[in-house]
């Protein structure tokens, strides 16, 4: 162990905390308006994209009132040619587009706005009494064409309600001094110990023994692995410690109170608790596109006197800047590897070459099915560890290759090894060092891995005080040995900046002044007008948030419970999770309770042991939804009362996943044998709303509640959807389709809408791809009948 001290305290940051500076308690929304930004601070905004660009319209429908209007009995009737003659020539007037411009409304919003208020003119049956005389006072030579902009402009700023609170809006989605959203935090002194250093240097081991010292301590871990196996060696060690991730909370004290140490994952984290030691592992993640923020949460703001951060050198430079920022004071502890690791000079090449010790890394479940069959067929037990495996499966996965007696000597797995698992591996295989990644763009593309997961997952070789001290790291194939050198020699890149996320009290002020705007409208507009410290920030990918919310858009759900549920950790390429999501959403806007016998006959409970891949990848989505409801069961205590029951059928689940993954050989066999299977599985295909593919399936899933499709669709609907309808895991419709009785005049659109099975953007993008495809399918001169 290397130490070095950095002190991050000025005289003038001392000066300021002697003053008590920011003492003063202020609500959160208070904090978030205010404008009291540092001369020095540079900021820019997230998106270069126009406000208006991104505000939706709030649609305004012509008014209907058949029993009185008074304007008319006043002034008279308006004739509708006249009317139309006369409100174009106002759209005409020269000024009128300087005037909305001082108004905040540009030529785009301007003509959206009049197209609105001359619909609601001409059909609307009568109209607000101030409006009528004045039309009818110009129409009669009494009044000028330009009495007319201010009901225009009124009309407008009905449909464009951020005119008149777009600096209110700049002002909450400032988001250049984080620092200041903890002010428990910064009445500390608090002093920070980077521990810095590589895989196998004992950096986590020397903040952990600090923590189970304290009187009171926090740990904070990036997997809920690696939180319950500080959970484990804490009370084991004598240090009662409470256990809180998104979908367990585990109190040791039998009087239910909690105890003075907690391991939790990062996210759960609390900044209104004071500890006397926190720890927080894995500091590099602050740079993660999509769960970054919860890092920096927690260095900025857990109330700890002593806070210890473990993770890479790479993030020190970002976190003493940070620490300036805070007023905290920083050392630098750093910490070499205990045992060698060697780069090998020759490549395995063959599964023959194989050896006990070896962890096989690869970067698809292709690659891992076919290193598993591979070995299979040459006699060799190998362990199977991928990111979508349940964490006890993991865990068995592991306990087998580590035990000296287990005949099971190899292991496959994906990175998911690089993190949160104890394992004693000899020697790391990089199957491949090309990963499949989601450009900027969307787009699925092969990219090489960076320097710092190679690093991370080479680490793995060899272990402190194991079978395997000294660790070795190669490649497969000869071809990537090279590229392998260079990547490992490779200075990882610095932490540049750190991860910030939207909070729900920031949203709901923003929904506050838009009240009519979706959630997704929402975080677009807060995105673009958000201003961030580009020097040590940035704002988080928000994609999978906004996916989850364009998901359950049409159902009506109040905000918190929006944002709530658009926060549930959900795997998107699983579109069997995504379809159990939307159904939860609807229970909960029902105010109806998931009871277990509910959630039996949604998965067609007791499940069966797995036959071929397919369905061993079915169960663990049906994994999934479990954890999935019990993350909701901590946000919606009242709606799901049957947490007991469900942890009981996971357990259960998870035997049978664990049988199925030791037989995995054997269901790669059958289901290669199948008729039916689609080896396009076994690729990590993205579940992308936006994909004409993706919004079918996300269609057709809506259609899987039973309940909704006997009251909702049509014979026409459900021949649409028939090939979805042929999923034997599917509701059957055996007495065949459901009738919808038809008012004069209603459409089965408005149906469909009015009963939240579709919204009218579904609705329009349904239609588009319907006239598409039927305009290709005459091009190629077949048009089959469903």
């Amino acid at each position: 162990m290397i130490p070095t001290r950095v002190t991050a305290r000025t005289p003038v940051i001392r000066l300021l905390k002697s003053c008590n500076f920011g003492q003063r308690r202020n609500t959160l929304s208070q904090r978030l308006i205010s404008t009291t930004v540092a001369a020095n601070r540079s900021s820019s905004n997230f998106d270069s994209k126009d406000i208006n660009e991104i505000i939706k319209p709030v649609p305004i429908k012509p008014f209907e009132n058949r029993y009185e209007n008074v304007g008319e009995e006043l002034c008279g009737t308006l004739e509708k040619s006249e009317l139309i003659k006369l409100l174009n020539k106002f759209y005409r007037r020269p000024n009128l587009k300087t005037l909305a411009k001082e108004q905040g409304l540009d030529s785009n919003l301007l003509h959206q706005a009049y197209v609105s208020f001359r619909r609601y003119c001409v059909e609307s049956s009568s109209l607000p009494v101030d409006l009528h005389i004045v039309l009818s006072d110009i129409l009669q030579g009494s009044g000028h064409v330009d009495d007319i902009f201010p009901y225009f402009l009124r009309h407008a700023k009905t449909m464009f309600p951020h005119i008149d609170c777009l600096e209110d809006l700049r002002k909450i989605s400032d988001l250049r001094t984080p620092a200041s959203w903890y002010p428990d935090a910064r009445r500390l002194q608090r002093k920070i110990i980077y521990h810095s250093g590589p895989t196998n240097s004992g950096k986590t081991y020397h903040a952990l023994e600090k923590f189970l010292s304290a009187k009171t301590g926090i740990y904070c871990g990036p997997l809920r692995l690696l939180a319950a196996e500080v959970f484990e060696k804490a009370n084991q060690a004598g240090t009662p410690c409470d256990l809180i991730t998104g979908e367990e909370r585990r109190l040791v004290n039998p009087d239910g109170l909690s105890s003075n140490h907690v391991a939790c994952t990062v996210e759960m984290s609390s900044t209104s608790t004071s500890y006397e030691v926190g720890v927080i592992d894995e500091i590099q993640m602050m740079r993660d596109s999509c769960r970054g923020w919860a890092w920096t949460r927690a260095l900025l703001g857990l109330c700890t006197e002593e806070l210890h951060i473990c993770g890479e050198g790479s993030a020190i430079d970002l976190v003493e800047r940070l620490a300036l920022e805070t007023g905290d004071e920083l050392e630098v502890r750093k910490y070499k590897r205990l045992t060698s690791l060697t780069v090998l000079n020759k490549a395995v090449e063959n599964f023959d070459n194989v050896r006990d010790g070896d962890c096989i890394v690869c970067f698809s479940k292709a690659d891992i099915y076919h290193a598993s069959r591979q070995l299979e067929k040459r006699g060799r037990s190998c362990a199977v560890i991928y990111g979508t495996l349940p964490p006890r499966a993991k865990l068995a996965q592991a306990a087998m290759f580590n035990d000296p007696a287990d005949k099971t000597k190899v292991m496959v797995a994906t990175d998911a090894v690089g993190m949160g698992l104890n394992l004693n591996i000899k020697r790391v295989v990089f199957y491949s060092l090309m990963k499949p990644i989601i450009n900027e763009k969307g787009e699925k593309e092969m990219d090489i891995i960076p320097p710092h997961t190679a690093l991370q997952i080479a680490g793995r070789a060899g272990r402190f005080n194991t079978t395997w001290p000294d660790g070795e790291v190669t490649t497969f194939k000869g071809s990537d040995l090279h590229l392998l050198r260079k990547l490992l020699k490779t200075t990882v890149e610095p932490v540049e900046l750190a991860g910030l996320h939207p909070t729900a009290e920031q949203i709901e002020l923003f929904a506050y002044h838009l009240p009519k705007a979706t959630l997704t409208n929402l975080i677009d507009i807060f995105m673009t007008l958000s201003t961030v410290d580009n020097r040590n920030y940035f704002l988080c990918n928000l994609e999978d948030f906004k996916f989850l919310a364009n998901m359950i858009e049409h159902v009506p759900l109040a905000l918190k419970t929006r944002y709530a549920l658009c926060c549930a950790p959900i795997n998107r390429k699983q579109p069997f999770v995504c379809t159990m999501f939307l159904k939860l959403a609807r229970q909960i806007s029902r105010g109806e309770p998931l009871t277990h016998d509910w959630v039996w006959r949604q998965l067609g409970w007791p499940l069966q042991m797995p036959t071929n891949v397919t369905d061993l990848m079915h169960l663990e989505a049906v994994h999934d939804v479990l954890d999935l409801y019990l993350w909701l069961t901590y946000r919606f205590i009242d709606l799901f009362p049957d947490a007991d029951h469900i942890r009981d059928m996971q357990n259960e689940l998870d035997d049978v996943i664990q049988t199925g993954v030791k037989n995995l050989t054997q269901l790669l066999k059958n289901a290669e044998t199948s008729s039916s299977f689609n080896k396009n599985i076994l690729e990590d295909e993205d579940f992308d709303v936006t994909s004409k593919k993706m919004r079918r399936k996300r269609l057709q899933s809506i259609m899987t509640d039973q309940e909704d499709v006997k009251n909702s669709l049509t014979d026409a609907f459900s021949r649409a959807s028939s090939n979805r309808m042929n999923d034997p895991r599917l509701v059957n419709f055996s007495k065949g389709p459901p009738s919808v009785k038809l008012n004069e005049g209603q459409s089965m659109a408005d149906i469909l809408v009015e009963r939240g099975v579709l919204s009218r953007d579904m609705l329009s993008k349904l239609k588009d791809e319907i006239l598409e495809e039927k305009d290709h399918r005459g091009r190629k001169g077949r048009w089959r009948r469903k």
